[in-house]
C-alpha cells in the first residue's frame, strides 16, 4: 500500500557562499565534485562544502543581512 503524497516546504536554513571564478573540484559528501567558474559554493549547516550552478542558486537562496 502506498502512503499518501503530501506536499512539505523547505525549512530556512542560513548557509554560507561564494562564487567561484575558477574550476575547482570540491570534496563533498557523495565525493569529489567539478565547479566550473560561476558556481557557487556552499558550506551546509554540518560543515560540507558542494558546488551549485547560478541559475539554481537564484531560485533556492536570497541574501540576508548579516
Amino acid at each position: 500500500m502506498k502512503d499518501k503524497v503530501r506536499k512539505f516546504r523547505k525549512k530556512p536554513v542560513i548557509i554560507e557562499a561564494y562564487k567561484t571564478n575558477e574550476e575547482l573540484m570540491i570534496q563533498t559528501l557523495e565525493g569529489k565534485m567539478k565547479a566550473s567558474p560561476g558556481d557557487w559554493i556552499i558550506t551546509g549547516v554540518h560543515g560540507e562544502k558542494y558546488p551549485c550552478k547560478p541559475d539554481i542558486f537564484e531560485k533556492t537562496y536570497e541574501p540576508i543581512e548579516d
